[in-house]
C-alpha cells in the first residue's frame, strides 16, 4: 500500500472558519486550524494546504501585515515553523500550495498549526476571495507526518461557497441566424464585475423588439436567485434584423446581439465553445455543472468537454461518455465526447479530439496523472502516433495553443485536423493560422474558451494568469445534429470570435466559371466537382483568373472599427466605416502581442501617457478584463494604468480637450513614444516592440460611430504558385475580432 494512503484516519483533520458563503472577489479572513492525529508530525515533517491550479485566489504573503493576502501561520505549541508559498509545489490541479514545515520541535497529537489567510489584526484587508463561483472551494490539506516528503490527503478538507455579487451589466443573447417562423429562444441574465451570473436579479425587465416576435411578452418577472431567464419557442414573423432592448423603468440596460431572420436559409448558424475542463482534470465545478452552465447561462447550441487527458481516469472517461449522451438532443443542444489530447510540445503539442458517439477509445498523450496502467498500450505519445491512432475513427481534431502549444509543423494529418484553434482564454495567436499557411495546410478558424473557470461559453480570465475572454464558434449548418456540425468544420464552414456574438454572411466571387471542389483534392481520396462562379466560406477552388471579388456582410452587437480582408497574412484592403473628414476629439492608444509562443508569453504594458497643452476628456478602457489591471486619471494631463496582453490586444479610448493641440508621450516598458497630436489620424502611428506581433498603436476615432452593420466587395489579386487564403478579420470597438474561415483558391492544377 502506498504510504501516501497509510492509516489516513489518523493523519489529522482540519477544520475553516467562518463557513458559509462569501462573494467572489470579496476580502475575508479565515483561520484554517490543524489537528494533528496520532502520529503528530515528526521534525522537520510538514503540512501543504492547496488550491486548485485554477483558483485566483490572493498569494498570500508573509511580509506586510496591512497588505492584501497577509497571512500568519504557528503552532499551538511553540515549534518553529518555516513558512512558504509556491504555485507550483504539488502535483495538479492541485498546485497552488501553502507550505508549512516544523523545522525546530514536533507535533505530537492534539497540537495544532493555525493559518490565517488574510490576517486582519494588524490592518490587513483581508485575502481576496477567488473571483468565480464554486458550491465547494477546497482547502486541502496534505500531511507529511514521517518527515518521509510523502503527503497523505486528511479525511474532509474544509469547504466554502463563493457565490456571485451584485448585477453590474445585463446581457441579452440571441441566436445570430434563423429562418422566419423557426422557433428560437432569448436568453437574459445579470452578471456580476467578474462575469459570474448574479443570482441578485430580481423585478421586472421591460422587452423592446425591431421586429413583430410571436410569442415575445412585453415584460420578465425575475426571482431572486434566477441565474438566468430563457424564454423559448419565440418566433420572428418576418424578414429582417432582429434586436431585443431589455429596459427597467424605461432605461435601457442592454440590447441583444443581432439576429438575421430570412424565409430563405440552407443553413443555420450554431454557436459553439467547443473547448473546456471541469474539476475532473483542471478546471472548476463538475463537468455536469460544466455542461449545464454552456446551455443553460451562457446559451450555446453546442460544446465538448476537452479535459486534459493525462488526468482522465478511465471511470471518468466512462463518465463524461455518459454524460454526453444525457446531455446530447439533436436539435436544441449537441455535445461531442472528446478530451485535450496533451503532448508535450516537441512531439507535437496541444490537439483536441472530438468523437461522433460515445464508447470510443481515449489515446492518451500520456498516463502520467494516471494511476492505472493496464491500458497504457494505447497512448499516443507523439501527435503522428496521434494521427495514426485516429485514422480510421469517426473523429475531428483541431490544435490548439494553451499551455503547451501545437506545432503543426512537424505534425499533421488534413483528413482529421481541419481547423486550428486561434483564440482561447490563454491569448490570441495568429501566428498558428499563419504556420498553417506557410505549409501549405487548408484549414479553418476556430475560437473557444479553454475556460477552467467552470464558465464555459461566457469564460472570464478573473484575475489569475489567463489574459483574455473565452472565444465562441459559429458552425454553419443544415441541422443541430452531431453529423451536421461535424460537416461544418470538416469542410471549414465555421467562423470564430474572441467572444462576441455577429453574424456574418460571405461569398468569394469569380467572373468566369471557376472549378469548386467537394473536399480538398489533396486529401487523396475521390471528390466530386462543380463549375459555379460563387464560392462559401471554406471551399477549395480552382480558377485561372487574376482576380475575385470578396462579398461580405457583417452585423455585430459594439459598434465596427475596421475590417481587413486578407489573402493569407496580407491585407488587401482596410476598410472603416468612417473617413478622414469625419474624426475628431477622440483616439486610441493600443497595445497587443506576446512575449513568445509557451508559457510565459505574457506581455507587461504598465506605463503612462502624458499631453502637454492638452488633456484627457472621459478615458475609458479597452479590454481591462483583469479588474486588478485599472486605468487612472492622476491629473487632467496624465493617465496611468496597469496592463498585460498574451496575444490579444488592450488599450485606451479617450477624447481630448482640443483636437489638434499639444504633444503625446508614452512610457512604457517596451515602447516609449512622444508624437503631436496634430499629426495622429485615420492611419496608426505603430511602434513595434520585438516578440510576437508586439506593438503600439496610436489612432484617432470619429467622435461617435453608429456603425453596426457593414457590407463591402473588394477585388483580391490572386497570385500562383501557392493557394490564396481569402478571409476577413474585423475589429469591433468593444474589443472584439471576428475572423471568418478561409476560402481557399488554387491557379495551378498540380497545387491540388
Amino acid at each position: 500500500m502506498p504510504l501516501a494512503r497509510y492509516k489516513v484516519q489518523q493523519m489529522g483533520s482540519a477544520t475553516i472558519e467562518p463557513q458559509g458563503t462569501f462573494e467572489a472577489g470579496s476580502f475575508a479572513s479565515f483561520t484554517l486550524t490543524y489537528t494533528a492525529g496520532y502520529f503528530g508530525i515528526d521534525d522537520t515533517g510538514s503540512i501543504k494546504v492547496v488550491h486548485r491550479f485554477a483558483s485566483d485566489m490572493g498569494k498570500p504573503q508573509f511580509n506586510d501585515p496591512q497588505g492584501w493576502n497577509y497571512t500568519t501561520v504557528e503552532a499551538s505549541n511553540g515549534a518553529v515553523l518555516q513558512v512558504e508559498y509556491d504555485g507550483k509545489r504539488n502535483i495538479r490541479p492541485w498546485d497552488k500550495t501553502l507550505f508549512v514545515r516544523v523545522v525546530r520541535g514536533f507535533l505530537r497529537e492534539g497540537d495544532k498549526i493555525i493559518v490565517r489567510f488574510g490576517d486582519r489584526r494588524a490592518g490587513s484587508p483581508g485575502m481576496r476571495v477567488q473571483t468565480f463561483t464554486e458550491p465547494t472551494f477546497e482547502f486541502k490539506v496534505l500531511v507529511d507526518a514521517f518527515a518521509a516528503y510523502e503527503y497523505t490527503e486528511i479525511v474532509n478538507s474544509p469547504t466554502i461557497s463563493i457565490v456571485a455579487g451584485p448585477p453590474v451589466m445585463y446581457k441579452a443573447v440571441l441566436p445570430t441566424q434563423r429562418g422566419t417562423n423557426e422557433a428560437f429562444r432569448f436568453g437574459f441574465k445579470g452578471e456580476d464585475k467578474w462575469g459570474n451570473p448574479s443570482g441578485q436579479v430580481s423585478g421586472r425587465f421591460e422587452l423592446r423588439a425591431n421586429l413583430p416576435v410571436r410569442g415575445l411578452p412585453p415584460y420578465i418577472d425575475v426571482q431572486p436567485g434566477q441565474l438566468a431567464t430563457v424564454l423559448d419557442g419565440l418566433q420572428a414573423e418576418q424578414d429582417g434584423d432582429l434586436r431585443i432592448e431589455v429596459r427597467r423603468n424605461g432605461a435601457l440596460l442592454t440590447c441583444s446581439n443581432p439576429c438575421r431572420f430570412s424565409s430563405v436559409q440552407p443553413l443555420r448558424h450554431y454557436w459553439a465553445d467547443l473547448h473546456g475542463q471541469s474539476e475532473e482534470t483542471i478546471g472548476t465545478n463538475s463537468a455536469r455543472e460544466l455542461i449545464e452552465f454552456g446551455r443553460d447561462l451562457a446559451f450555446l447550441d453546442a460544446m465538448s468537454h476537452q479535459g486534459n487527458d493525462f488526468q482522465i481516469t478511465t471511470p471518468f472517461w466512462q463518465e463524461l461518455n455518459r454524460l454526453t449522451a444525457e446531455y446530447n438532443d439533436n436539435g436544441r443542444f449537441i455535445i461531442f465526447p472528446g478530451y485535450e489530447w496533451s503532448g508535450n510540445t516537441g512531439l507535437g503539442g496541444d490537439r483536441n479530439v472530438m468523437y461522433l458517439e460515445e464508447g470510443r477509445q481515449i489515446h492518451r498523450s500520456s498516463h502520467a496523472l494516471v494511476e492505472d496502467l493496464s491500458d497504457a498500450d494505447t497512448d499516443a505519445n507523439s501527435a503522428d502516433d496521434l494521427f495514426e491512432a485516429l485514422r480510421d475513427e469517426d473523429a475531428i481534431v483541431f490544435a490548439h495553443v494553451g499551455g503547451r502549444y501545437a506545432d503543426i509543423t512537424i505534425s499533421h494529418d488534413a483528413r482529421i485536423e481541419r481547423s486550428v484553434e486561434i483564440h482561447s482564454d490563454w491569448g490570441t495567436f495568429e501566428w498558428l493560422l499563419e504556420d498553417a499557411l506557410d505549409k501549405g495546410y487548408r484549414v479553418g478558424i476556430l475560437a473557444n474558451s479553454d475556460g477552467h473557470k467552470g464558465r464555459h461559453g461566457a469564460s472570464y480570465p478573473g484575475a489569475s494568469l489567463f489574459g483574455a475572454y473565452g472565444g465562441l464558434s459559429c458552425l454553419l449548418a443544415t441541422e443541430l445534429t452531431r453529423q451536421s456540425l461535424a460537416d461544418s468544420l470538416r469542410q471549414r464552414r465555421h467562423y470564430a470570435t474572441t467572444g462576441c456574438r455577429a453574424v456574418l454572411e460571405l461569398k468569394l466571387g469569380f467572373e468566369d466559371d471557376a472549378t469548386i471542389f467537394s473536399d480538398d483534392p489533396k486529401l487523396g481520396k475521390p471528390v466530386t466537382s462543380r463549375r459555379a462562379q460563387e464560392a462559401q466560406m471554406g471551399d477549395v477552388v480552382h480558377f485561372n483568373g487574376d482576380h475575385a471579388w470578396f462579398e461580405f456582410e457583417l452585423l455585430t452587437e459594439g459598434p465596427i472599427e475596421a475590417i481587413e480582408v486578407r489573402n493569407r497574412m496580407d491585407v488587401i484592403e482596410c476598410l472603416r466605416p468612417y473617413e478622414e473628414s469625419t474624426l475628431g476629439r477622440r483616439i486610441r492608444i493600443m497595445w497587443e502581442g506576446s512575449e513568445y509562443r509557451g508559457r510565459g508569453r505574457q506581455t507587461v504594458w504598465d506605463g503612462s501617457a502624458s499631453l502637454e497643452g492638452n488633456a484627457f476628456v472621459d478615458p475609458k478602457p479597452v479590454n481591462f478584463l483583469n479588474l486588478d489591471k485599472q486605468l487612472r486619471q492622476t491629473e487632467p494631463g496624465r493617465l496611468a494604468w496597469q496592463s498585460l496582453t498574451t496575444g490579444g490586444f488592450s488599450g485606451i479610448d479617450t477624447r481630448l480637450a482640443s483636437s489638434r493641440e499639444g504633444r503625446l508621450t508614452i512610457d512604457t516598458p517596451l515602447v516609449q513614444a512622444s508624437l503631436d497630436i496634430a499629426d495622429i489620424g485615420l492611419q496608426p502611428k505603430v511602434f513595434e516592440a520585438g516578440g510576437i506581433k508586439r506593438q503600439m498603436q496610436v489612432y484617432r476615432l470619429p467622435e461617435h460611430n453608429d456603425c453596426r452593420r457593414y457590407r463591402a466587395r473588394v477585388r483580391v489579386p490572386l497570385h500562383g504558385g501557392r493557394d490564396n487564403a481569402v478571409y476577413l478579420r474585423a475589429t469591433t470597438e468593444d474589443g472584439f475580432f471576428i475572423y471568418s474561415s478561409p476560402v481557399y483558391v488554387t491557379r495551378e492544377k498540380d497545387g491540388l
